[in-house]
């Protein structure tokens, strides 16, 4: 399933890792979009996605990060491009808008890591959050953000009353994935390659004043699922 690298070295990863800002070609945001789509796929046939499926249903919006690196070598950064897609109703899926997720921390760690991951937003507050200008995971108050293994039941997610639930399928040194810190951002850069002019994150979400036709095969897989 994972389309997880293989021989990459350590520092070939960092140097990915690190070089992420400085892309924004035209075709790099449709493989984002592509890569998001196959993603999606993964959810419903990789067993370490669990039963998230369910969540879905529940979501008022996904966002979707189909690479997340991770990779230390006593210093430590971790981040991806992704996108943030909300539900239309009847109207099926409206974006995507695109996005970056980026961290650092410090400490004696050594290793690398490439994740795939999706955060399902439940509730409206979640979403307000997410579309801010910058949004810092784990330091917003009143946002709860929840992030479950394959061995938790989705089930259990009610109970939590999380705004936001993080699913993430991994391979790589470290054990599980932690996202506390990490700074979700608007791609403005991408989001205006990819529709043409300058548009924000609440002209495509919210007033869904712009439409890509590349983006139509992300938003039937999301459709299918719910």
């Amino acid at each position: 399933m994972k389309r997880i690298m293989g021989g990459l070295t350590l520092l070939t990863l960092a140097g990915l890792l690190f070089a992420m800002p400085a892309a924004g070609a035209a075709s790099d945001e449709q493989a984002l979009v592509e890569r998001a789509r196959l993603t999606i796929g993964d959810l419903r046939h990789d067993k370490e996605f669990g039963n998230s499926l369910s969540l879905i249903k529940q979501a008022r919006a996904v966002m979707i990060v189909p690479r997340l690196y991770k990779a230390g070598f006593f210093v430590g950064g971790e981040g991806g491009d992704g996108l943030l897609l909300t539900r239309a109703g009847a109207d099926g899926w409206t974006g995507p808008a695109f996005y970056t997720l980026a961290s650092a921390s410090f400490g004696l760690q050594i290793g690398a890591q490439e994740s795939e991951l999706i955060m399902f937003v439940l509730t409206q507050k979640g979403l307000d959050a997410l579309m801010r200008d910058k949004f810092t995971i784990g330091a917003e108050a009143g946002i709860a953000i929840v992030t479950l293994g394959s061995s938790a039941e989705a089930a259990t997610t009610a109970n939590l009353k999380a705004d936001i639930v993080v699913w993430a399928s991994s391979s790589g040194a470290y054990a599980g994935i932690s996202l506390n810190g990490s700074v979700v951002a608007p791609r403005e850069s991408f989001d205006r390659g990819y529709y043409g002019h300058d548009v924000t994150s609440s002209d495509i979400l919210l007033r869904r004043s712009v439409r890509n036709p590349g983006a139509s095969g992300l938003r039937e897989a999301l459709a299918k699922l719910g």
